[in-house]
């Protein structure tokens, strides 16, 4: 249950995620244009005379004709390809790219058009047909309807554009390492959340339990200090964002005894599925997923997969330790776990590693990539780099079975990887 206190942030962030669903832009786009054609009913007295007689009537009909019947079929056949993308796309790749291709914003914007274009045109043949437009609204109407032609016909442009790369592997790589690197570079900027680093919880905390089962999908540092404020207390988060916790688990703990732990509580938001909001694990989990998926044996494309590695190191390379952001925090009454190297080069690469252990392409580029990663500025993601280059050599040692390829991959490891 959200509780009032809560309520305003929760809201912004629910006006937030319901603004990347199709539903949100069809409706809006479909108001615009029943608000383009109020303010051209009511424009029309404003007119001179010589004006409202320069446009037949008749010709907004036949636009009217023209757009109805014409963008319900576009409307249909896109509709069509898009569910035949997305399905396609979950299939070949991985099922939680799905999410994120449903807030492809030029879909949207498109099926948004073509829809909103269809109930433009649909209300003015209603309205045509009961005598509320008439001659004396002509000019007006014609040309309003002639923008909406236009706008048609840029976005069915941008439409057969986008439609050349969507859903391809590049595509669908190249958005989600977007994602993934602007969540990064957001928690980067913003270390443990804005709080101080977590190392130990002290002993008499007051437990708060999570209320539902599920995965954390945000948590709103913010409000855990106000509340600890309000209660003059310290908050602990016990739990990563994307971490699974039980109805009953222990989310938080507060330095001292609070009787409303739901404010607490209600901070931290659990959903069915993990999303891409404040989870930067979660893309590279994704990416690494559909390299594990192109290593498969009814694929077996391991050039994939070293495209994979390529922008997981990219990713990575934004990483920086959140050890030391205690000193200057944003909410010094909230303590959260800092993201750890080696978390993140795993979510990334383990699958991938695994599935391709016999393959020894797949290994020198994985060496590579932890080589570019050791030379980061940054000494946790060296110390990880390294550790994770050494377990996977070892792995590559023990599975791959053809003497020339075991020496092909000796000679592109440093020496301080092969030692053990």
């Amino acid at each position: 249950m959200i509780r009032l206190l809560n309520l305003p942030v929760h809201l912004v962030h629910q006006a937030i995620q319901q603004s990347r669903k199709l539903w949100v832009r069809v409706v809006l786009f479909g108001a615009l244009s029943l608000v383009g054609l109020v303010v051209a009913r009511l424009g029309a007295v404003f007119l001179p005379a010589r004006l409202t007689g320069s446009v037949d009537i008749a010709a907004v009909d036949r636009m009217f004709g023209l757009i109805s019947s014409s963008m319900l079929a576009v409307t249909t056949f896109s509709l069509a390809v898009m569910v035949s993308v997305y399905r396609a796309t979950s299939t070949q790749w991985t099922p939680r790219i799905h999410r994120l291709m449903l807030e492809d914003r030029t879909t949207q914007n498109t099926l948004a058009t073509f829809i909103g274009a269809y109930v433009y045109a649909t209300v003015g043949i209603v309205l045509r047909e009961t005598g509320v437009l008439t001659d004396a609204h002509a000019f007006l109407i014609f040309y309003l309807t002639v923008a909406v032609l236009a706008v048609i016909v840029v976005y069915i442009i941008r439409w057969t554009l986008h439609l050349q790369s969507f859903g391809s592997l590049i595509d669908t790589a190249r958005e989600l390492e977007k994602i993934t690197t602007k969540r990064l570079v957001e928690r980067v900027a913003l270390p443990c959340l804005g709080g101080r680093p977590l190392t130990d919880v002290p002993q008499g905390t007051q437990e708060i339990l999570a209320e539902v089962t599920g995965y954390v999908q945000y948590i709103y540092v913010d409000q855990l200090q106000k509340q600890a404020e309000a209660a003059r207390e310290t908050v602990y988060v016990a739990v990563d964002v994307g971490s699974f916790v039980v109805a009953g688990d222990v989310v938080a703990h507060v330095s001292g005894t609070v009787k409303d732990s739901g404010k607490f509580s209600d901070a931290i938001v659990l959903g069915d599925l993990r999303s891409f909001e404040q989870d930067p694990r979660f893309g590279l989990l994704v990416l690494g997923e559909m390299a594990s998926k192109a290593l498969s044996p009814g694929i077996n494309d391991a050039g994939t997969a070293i495209d994979v590695m390529t922008r997981l190191t990219k990713i990575l390379s934004h990483f920086e330790d959140e050890a030391a952001c205690g000193s200057d925090a944003k909410y010094d009454r909230v303590y959260v776990r800092p993201m750890r190297a080696a978390e993140l080069i795993g979510s990334g690469f383990a699958a991938l590693a695994r599935d391709g252990a016999a393959i020894v392409e797949v290994h020198i580029r994985l060496q590579e990539a932890m080589k570019s990663l050791r030379r980061h500025g940054d000494q946790g993601l060296q110390d990880a780099a390294l550790a994770f280059a050494k377990l996977e050599f070892r792995r590559a040692l023990d599975a791959i079975p053809f003497e020339g390829d075991r020496a092909r991959l000796l000679s592109k490891v440093d020496p301080e990887v092969q030692q053990t």
